[in-house]
């Protein structure tokens, strides 16, 4: 009797056992890396003179909201690709995308083309994500600039633990 209480007890604290975070610097790093290889495979040259834009990743289910963890996985593609040589803008400092306070730069499908004609951008880094019971997953694509083609693409998720977990609900709270 005494070794099934044990046996149970173990299952149980098992079973609860909080997941552990992945590296999200690693994850965005290989997002970035991945995207240029990509765009590179499908013919298309990434001029490192000509600029990229990076905008924050939103949540799939309302993409009029982002939260701390979409604001960083594009705050870390952008950095990747700055330290890769190509010429990031850093779109904070422009005042042509929209901005709303508490959830980034946020780049609306229909003003894509103009802002990145008023940039000279050869491409845009746009991103997604959805929030599971224990995962996080993330879309990535980087869009030419003219025409809207999606040139390089690439998914991944992330185990949701206590520290992602906080960084998706950031901007819940500060809209309730």
């Amino acid at each position: 009797m005494m070794c099934c209480v044990l046996l149970l007890s173990g299952c149980i604290q098992q079973g609860t056992k909080e997941i552990e975070d992945q590296d999200l610097v690693s994850a965005s790093y290989a997002a970035a890396e991945a995207l240029a290889q990509k765009a590179a495979e499908n013919g298309y040259s990434l001029f490192k003179e000509k600029p990229i834009l990076v905008a924050s990743f939103v949540n799939v289910d309302d993409v009029r909201y982002s939260s701390t963890f979409g604001r960083m996985i594009a705050e870390q593609i952008s950095s990747r690709l700055a330290q890769k040589g190509f010429k990031v803008l850093e779109v904070k400092l422009r005042d042509s995308l929209f901005i709303k306070e508490q959830t980034g730069e946020l780049l609306l499908s229909r003003e894509i083309l103009d802002i990145s004609k008023v940039h000279d951008a050869f491409a845009v880094v746009v991103g997604t994500y959805a929030e599971g019971k224990r995962t996080v997953y993330v879309t990535t694509k980087m869009v030419r600039a003219d025409g809207n083609a999606i040139i390089g693409a690439y998914d991944y998720s992330l185990p949701v633990g206590v520290d992602t977990r906080q960084l998706l609900r950031d901007n819940k709270q500060r809209r309730q």
